[in-house]
């Protein structure tokens, strides 16, 4: 070929070249996937619901003590704490249940990157729901506090304190869901192994002191109450390391060396 007839063929433009997506574009994938499922979105839209409604009833009824900023967003962090943590689950076992981890683990290969875009976006999720429930706190306390004493004193620490309350119980959800990368075990579980705890270490007197340090119902009950002491804080820290963070380790040692099918 003649260097001329060379010349005429059409040129190959170069490849683009390939770029693997930030951990912020992954956060927001995963943020998409928590709404995206109908169980997730009823979900949230029934934590909004129920949030409204506690901050209503709060406003409505009780004495004017109970009409105060701090009452009214300890009452209404509670359903998300209860029911966001399955969000967090169901974002972890959706995939494995479905089968469309070799999709995610195709496009994403480093499965750690995955995980952590996970817990990023499930604490995106329990800091907006902690805004709506503060946004809400404050317009139910502006309309019926008037003049109760101390109606609006919440220190910035106790601020700080429910969030981690609410942050804990997402990041739970999500070890759990890693830890058993079931949907219907993980949730019966998350539920069922605390209670149970809780109420053996009450009604076993040896077990009274194990139950203080890693019992959730005492060591997170002082998060919304008031400003934890030191020792609350040591059992608070030790409570999370044996429901929290251990179950997230092995979560992700499994995510990390499960074989995908």
């Amino acid at each position: 070929m003649s260097t001329a007839d060379a010349a005429l063929l059409p040129s190959r433009a170069p490849a683009p070249a390939l770029t693997r997506p930030g951990l912020g574009r992954l956060t927001l994938v995963e943020l998409r996937k928590m709404v995206d499922t109908r169980a997730g979105f009823w979900l949230q839209l029934s934590v909004a619901a129920l949030t409204l409604l506690i901050v209503v009833v709060t406003a409505l009824t009780g004495h004017d003590s109970d009409h105060t900023l701090s009452n009214m967003l300890n009452n209404s962090v509670q359903p998300a704490s209860v029911l966001l943590p399955i969000v967090g689950i169901l974002l972890v076992t959706s995939e494995w249940s479905q089968s469309t981890t070799l999709t995610t683990f195709a496009l994403v290969p480093q499965r750690s990157r995955v995980v952590s875009a996970k817990l990023l976006a499930s604490l995106a999720l329990a800091l907006a729901a902690f805004v709506i429930c503060l946004a809400l706190s404050l317009i139910a306390t502006a309309a019926v506090a008037g003049g109760v004493e101390g109606a609006w004193h919440l220190p910035a620490t106790m601020v700080l304190q429910m969030f981690v309350y609410l942050a804990i119980a997402m990041v739970g959800g999500v070890a759990f869901g890693a830890a058993l990368l079931s949907s219907a075990p993980a949730i019966v579980l998350s539920f069922v192994l605390p209670i149970s705890w809780s109420i053996v270490s009450n009604l076993i007197a040896g077990l009274d002191s194990v139950g203080r340090w890693l019992d959730p119902g005492r060591t997170y009950a002082p998060l919304t109450d008031h400003l934890l002491s030191g020792k609350e804080s040591a059992r608070l820290l030790t409570t999370v390391l044996v429901w929290v963070v251990l179950p997230l380790a092995i979560g992700v040692w499994r995510i990390l060396r499960s074989e995908i099918k």
